[in-house]
């Protein structure tokens, strides 16, 4: 299952030439992988982290294909890539709304841990937050 998220480009997101400033890819694919847990898992990152979930990110990939501009209308599409008891893959495309076009792909795992930031189960520490997420596996975005 894919999610999608809606936003606009920001003036204060651009470098000097008007263009998305290429770490304000990662906020966009945060907003999505946000947005995906409260709007599909019916759960925000909050209500994650009070079960005492937390899923740092322990990887990331981004290839930039055109450049957002200053005043787009983005959509940043979101889909679990892959997932283990010990890991999450989140999978993104951010499109030019007006057109259709890809801007970037990208990609972030997280890692399932205590508060303690020890890697935990997920099936085991929290069977119904794991079978939510897992049952929205998809093959990529």
């Amino acid at each position: 299952m894919i999610h999608e998220t809606t936003l606009r480009a920001r003036y204060g997101e651009t470098d000097q030439m008007g263009i998305i400033y290429h770490p304000n890819y990662y906020v966009y694919f945060e907003i999505g992988r946000t947005e995906f847990l409260r709007e599909m898992g019916g759960m925000s990152y909050k209500d994650m982290e009070d079960a005492g979930i937390m899923l740092p990110i322990v990887e990331t990939h981004c290839r930039y294909r055109i450049p957002a501009r200053y005043d787009d209308c983005l959509i940043v599409k979101t889909g679990i890539k892959d997932m283990t008891v010990a890991r999450i893959s989140f999978s993104y495309q951010l499109v030019r709304a007006e057109d259709g076009e890809i801007l970037a792909e990208g990609e972030t795992v997280s890692a399932f841990t205590n508060k303690e930031g020890r890697p935990v189960n997920l099936k085991k520490f929290n069977p119904e937050i794991y079978d939510k997420l897992f049952s929205f596996k998809t093959k990529a975005v």
